[in-house]
């Protein structure tokens, strides 16, 4: 019995690779002035307050992001006291010097985001941004007194990254809480505040919003481990080699990119 004829399968030639010059990959940007890279932090804030108010984390007046102002060192631009983060534009933002009063804008500031937020943006003059809200599982870590533990990859960028303030003494509202805050942080891009929440900084709005949504969801993730049995953690040679990998503000800056690309269209 013959065989069944069969149609020659022609083989498609594979599309040449395009240069890798040619594709296209979002890095921080250069500004040509002050009032260009102001325009862009301001732009970049009210995006990170939208964002957190559609994840959750604005509980009453409480939580308040920063931005240093790049042309006045001692200048913070930061949400107004009483507003809501949900809607927030570029044009609501206030300006606050390290004193804690208005120099541009129209409302007044929370007056306890300047007791500690100055004093951060002082003692780390290499930070542009900071954030700190009540997020829920942040709340709930904190009152365990412990830090972060190195269960997943994302928990690894805090390994021996971040500190425990391990303290309370009320709502702050003093210049010297505020510096003993800045002092457990020390040069770290995290602090845990016990019985209280998270607060991250970084070199860029996006860094710091980054490590606050990164650090929270850790937060959520140790808890709902340890609720379900004993977390196996992972090796300390091996958190270091993960935290040098993806604990850099350069990092967070990019996996922060999809996100503001869904929140700026909000605008």
């Amino acid at each position: 019995m013959s065989e069944p004829a069969t149609t020659p399968v022609r083989s498609a030639s594979v599309p040449a690779p395009v240069p890798v010059e040619q594709l296209r990959f979002a890095m921080p940007p250069a500004h040509a002035s002050a009032d260009e890279e102001r325009a862009y932090r301001k732009e970049r804030l009210a995006g990170a307050l939208r964002l957190f108010g559609e994840y959750g984390y604005e509980d009453g007046v409480s939580g308040h992001l920063t931005a240093r102002d790049p042309q006045y060192q001692d200048c913070y631009w930061v949400n107004p006291f009483g507003a809501p983060f949900d809607g927030m534009v570029p044009q609501d933002l206030i300006l606050v010097n390290g004193d804690g009063q208005v120099v541009q804008g129209r409302f007044h500031v929370n007056q306890a985001a300047f007791a500690v937020h100055a004093q951060v943006h002082r003692a780390r003059p290499d930070v542009v941004a900071v954030a700190h809200t009540h997020s829920l599982h942040g709340r709930a870590l904190s009152t365990l007194g412990e830090l972060i533990e190195p269960i997943t990859q994302e928990a690894c960028a805090f390994y021996e990254a971040h500190a425990l303030y391990d303290a309370y003494t009320g709502v702050v509202v003093d210049e010297d809480e505020g510096r003993r805050i800045a002092s457990a942080l020390g040069g770290h891009k995290a602090i845990i505040l016990r019985n209280h929440g998270l607060l991250t900084v970084g070199d860029s709005v996006d860094a710091a919003a980054w490590w606050f949504l990164t650090m929270e969801r850790s937060c959520q993730v140790q808890l709902a481990a340890r609720a379900a049995g004993k977390p196996v953690p992972i090796e300390h040679r091996d958190a270091v080699a993960t935290r040098e990998q993806l604990g850099s503000d350069l990092v967070a800056w990019i996996n922060y990119q999809p996100l503001w690309q869904r929140i700026s269209r909000t605008f």
